[in-house]
């Protein structure tokens, strides 16, 4: 199943607290970008982040984005913009800018 239009646009509005977010579509899911460091995606209309020591403590669930990937963190604090902009920023502490 892929994301709908509608979960992506959610996603993106709960991230509007981030200047800086680029989503990028990739076969029917979603790669989210914040000042060009790839943290995570949308995929069957769940909002995933990478596994990085920095966002450890949020205690999120482990999932699997798709057939083969390695496993990402769910986030369920998709309505709380200030936790999910946190997240976000917490993750890509850990992750290198895109080339």
């Amino acid at each position: 199943m892929a994301t709908t239009k509608e979960y992506k646009d959610f996603i993106l509005e709960q991230l509007n607290l981030l200047d800086t977010i680029t989503c990028k579509p990739m076969m029917g899911e979603y790669l989210l970008y914040y000042n060009n460091i790839l943290f995570g995606g949308i995929y069957d209309d769940r909002l995933l982040v990478k596994m990085v020591d920095s966002n450890k403590k949020y205690n999120m669930q482990e999932s699997i984005p798709y057939d083969g990937a390695k496993p990402m963190y769910l986030v369920d604090a998709v309505d709380n913009k200030e936790t999910l902009r946190e997240i976000v920023i917490e993750t890509c502490k850990d992750l290198p800018s895109k080339k």
